[in-house]
């Protein structure tokens, strides 16, 4: 049988990779805890993965409390491969253009950005 953790696997995975501060995963008697602190952002695209892993939330197997932090900005540090589209793809709502809007005093073309800019994003 696999275990919860593998079950959520892909929602702890952008937990791990997005910046949740203070990130715990624990399992017990057959529910699979998480709690941290994101910006609402990050909070709300973990329960969008929730909800594409367990579409009616009926398993009764996952506790999330992911606790918002920071104001209505975030800073983003680019990496290599990165580009305003695939940025964007990590905040819900959020488009490249809003981003570009947002850092037009950073960037001048949207397709040139590079690894270490730190950008905002309008969250």
């Amino acid at each position: 049988m696999n275990s919860l953790s593998d079950k959520y696997s892909a929602l702890i995975q952008y937990a791990q990779t997005s910046g949740v501060q203070n990130l715990a995963v624990t399992e017990q008697n057959n529910v699979l805890y998480i709690t941290g602190w994101a910006a609402s952002s990050v909070k709300n695209r973990m329960f969008e993965l929730y909800d594409q892993i367990d579409p009616d939330m009926r398993s009764g197997d996952l506790v999330m409390t992911i606790d918002v932090i920071g104001s209505e900005e975030e800073i983003y540090e680019v990496k290599a491969g990165d580009n305003l589209t695939k940025i964007a793809a990590k905040y819900s709502g959020m488009t490249w253009q809003k981003i570009f809007e947002a850092n037009k005093d950073k960037i001048k073309d949207a397709n040139l950005i590079y690894p270490g800019q730190k950008l905002v994003i309008p969250v």
